[in-house]
């Protein structure tokens, strides 16, 4: 799908040669918000693989202006900076906590609720690559059950992972969504409608990493698009009381006419120890979730918007 507007602006925010791995599926999320808000955002960016993607002197990665914050503090200094923005009178300025997975759903994740509680009208997206890549493949709570880490028993990740959205959608914010790299303009669109409403909004985007899930770099969208055919990743939309999966006509809510989870699985060496029964398992919990998630949009059409 194209679109006109996205088309029409100036590339702004990812600058040629920064020091991303190969294939770096944060570089595509970043060109992606340039494109939308580039020439409003403000970035605040905790501990993580970006810390290192701005660059280092005396060069520079990205364009955006950019605080760069401890692990821990990211959505509270984006609220400072909210506050202080509306009282110079830069209202049109849009605030932005670009995260890693261990700056929002770990180590971040207080002040990202607290953030959520007061309504702070900030965007946080967290690219979320399922580990600590920047210092060593480290799981983390989004890190996917059965997958290899430097941190993982022998046969991987015991627990299941952290669910950012839907953790953030209990706290009862106007807009949250998840959205993949492999799918820019459904990610541009969700940036942009998120961008025009006042209050907390979070976009839980789904980055593949090279290295740290163990493909070529030259998969990473490959990888991306087949989390979502298989299943595996749901994209779905709550915007103010409605709450939809994207689009609304995807055929992979019947399962039927998803890919096999084993094409998304044989990509990642991570994954390469599995057995069978772990895959039957596996597709066992994308069912579930699945159920959640379709009653989930059951619940919002009848009950909320009644």
């Amino acid at each position: 799908m194209s679109i006109p507007w996205l088309a029409s602006r100036r590339t702004r925010g990812v600058l040629p040669g920064n020091p991303a791995c190969s294939g770096c599926p944060h570089n595509i999320g970043l060109r992606v918000l340039g494109r939308v808000v580039g020439d409003r955002a403000i970035l605040v960016v905790p501990a993580g693989c970006t810390s290192i993607i701005t660059g280092y002197w005396p060069r520079e990665g990205l364009e955006f202006p950019l605080l760069h914050v401890p692990f821990a503090s990211a959505a509270a200094v984006a609220s400072g900076v909210r506050a202080a923005l509306d009282a110079g009178g830069r209202g049109d300025a849009i605030v932005v906590v670009w995260s890693g997975d261990g700056g929002a759903a770990d180590i971040g994740f207080a002040t990202l609720s607290g953030a959520a509680t007061r309504n702070e009208d900030i965007l946080v997206i967290v690219s979320d690559n399922e580990a600590y890549m920047n210092t060593g493949v480290q799981a983390s709570g989004t890190t996917m059950w059965k997958a290899l880490t430097t941190t993982s028993p022998v046969l991987g990740k015991t627990e299941e992972r952290k669910d950012i959205a839907l953790l953030t959608l209990i706290h009862k914010v106007p807009y949250v969504a998840t959205a993949s790299i492999g799918y820019p303009s459904d990610l541009a669109e969700k940036i942009r409608r998120a961008s025009e409403i006042k209050g907390f909004k979070l976009i839980h985007l789904h980055s593949p990493c090279p290295p740290g899930w163990r493909f070529d770099s030259d998969k990473t969208v490959l990888v991306a698009k087949l989390a979502v055919e298989t299943g595996a990743w749901i994209l779905w939309e709550y915007d103010r009381g409605n709450f939809k999966i994207s689009p609304p006509s995807t055929p992979y809510r019947d399962k039927s006419r998803r890919k096999p989870l084993t094409e998304y699985i044989k990509l990642q060496g991570r994954l390469a120890h599995l057995t069978e029964e772990d895959i039957r398992e596996i597709e066992r919990r994308i069912d579930e979730n699945w159920n959640l998630i379709l009653r989930l949009e059951e619940y919002y059409a009848s009950h909320v918007k009644a």
